[in-house]
């Protein structure tokens, strides 16, 4: 006779030791102990000779036991033993558990490190322990949703107006997850269920003047600029060769050949990765030959001011552009770029793919094929020579042409 749920529930111990065994059918029985009631299961796998534990009463009923017996048999019938399979599902929850997105995130960090700058490991590691760990850090990587990431982590980044570290946090939760997918630990990345969730990062743009009566005062002011020697071939060179600034002060002199006019700036140093060469005017080389005598025993043609182990503060240049009274809103170090790209293309005629590529922007020839570093190397050694010129003129006063365009 099949048990009921009054029986179940009145059944008291009998007093064996080993208990009371009480069939249900299709190899279910209660076992009724002193210490308890539970669920047990025989059956035969592999010609052996098997039990199987379904649960304890009450947490589980008679009716979800019967429901577990129906799957083992389920299962049995596919030739897969329940008992393993009841192993392996335990096991796979207790590595879910065990693989929380903290958990994951933080192998990534270490795993990924060497590819990025020191200062960057840096920001990802603050931004995840800040704006998200706190929030999904403890879930299991392969049960978290689109939605949970959305609304627990990036939308609260959002709330408070930072919508650029909102993308950035979704952009870095997203490389968690395709690590985690290649590592076995989650299904798919669920971050790409959000695009279009966030607001849009509003267009910004670094200050810079791009007129050049305005960038003949600037380069005057430059020249005039009575700061440490160091500080000051900087700026000259900002001008010259419009890298970004994080890419001039981290220079090293293994890099520059004066002979040849080149400074070849590993891929490891660059924004895009990608090895990019620099042709040096002869302005450029003679202000690197004036600094040589000062910095040229070390690693770092711009080292810090306080210890030459270290390159030069991100700071300095702005801060000497302050010092020359010009305002962030006005001038930066980063804006050199944008008053070469403009002048150089509407008042020099230069070619806008040279422009670019100097700039170490994504340049691709007819076939689409990106360029390497060395393309067009004449023809940029030409232009090169040719601004370094025209910045002279600006700066003794020559007559310019005056433009009416914006900041770009």
């Amino acid at each position: 006779m099949a048990l009921t749920d009054t029986f179940t529930r009145q059944v008291k111990h009998g007093g064996k030791a080993a208990g009371e065994k009480y069939s249900d059918g299709a190899g279910m029985y209660l076992l009724v102990k002193s210490v308890g009631k539970y669920w047990r299961m025989d059956y035969t796998h592999a010609n052996k000779r098997k039990t199987l534990a379904l649960g304890v009463y009450p947490e589980v009923s008679l009716a979800k036991a019967r429901q577990r017996r129906e799957k083992a048999r389920e299962l049995l019938a596919d030739g897969v033993d329940p008992a393993m399979a009841k192993r392996e599902e335990k096991q796979a929850r207790a590595d879910a558990a065990a693989n929380t997105f903290e958990a994951v995130a933080r192998i990534w960090l270490a795993k990924t490190a060497s590819k990025r700058a020191a200062v960057t490991q840096s920001r990802i590691t603050t931004l995840l322990e800040k704006d998200v760990f706190a929030f999904i850090g403890s879930m299991p990587i392969a049960a978290i949703k689109p939605r949970d990431v959305l609304d627990k982590a990036v939308r609260k980044i959002e709330a408070r107006g930072s919508i650029d570290t909102a993308h950035r946090a979704k952009q870095i939760c997203g490389q968690v997850f395709r690590y985690a997918v290649s590592t076995g630990l989650a299904e798919r990345d669920v971050t790409t269920d959000l695009r279009g969730a966030l607001a849009a990062i509003p267009e910004s743009h670094f200050a810079a003047i791009t007129e050049p009566k305005q960038a003949g005062d600037l380069m005057r002011s430059i020249f005039d600029y009575t700061g440490h020697p160091c500080t000051v071939a900087a700026l000259k060179l900002s001008a010259l060769v419009f890298v970004r600034p994080g890419e001039l002060r981290k220079a090293e002199w293994t890099e520059i050949d004066l002979e040849t006019a080149e400074w070849r700036i590993p891929g490891s140093k660059m924004k895009m990765k990608i090895d990019h060469l620099v042709p040096l005017s002869t302005q450029a080389v003679e202000i690197l030959r004036s600094v040589q005598p000062i910095t040229g025993h070390g690693t770092y043609v711009f080292p810090s001011l306080r210890t030459g182990e270290r390159p030069m503060s991100e700071n300095t240049i702005n801060a000497a552009l302050r010092g020359l009274g010009y305002s962030k809103e006005v001038h930066t170090a980063h804006g050199f770029r944008a008053l070469a790209r403009t002048i150089m293309d509407e008042v020099l005629g230069e070619r806008v793919d040279l422009i670019e590529h100097q700039l170490a922007h994504t340049v691709k020839d007819p076939n689409g094929r990106a360029y390497n570093r060395t393309a067009h190397l004449p023809a940029r050694r030409v232009m090169m020579q040719n601004w370094a010129n025209y910045l002279d003129k600006l700066r003794l006063g020559a007559d310019v042409i005056q433009l009416h365009t914006g900041t770009i």
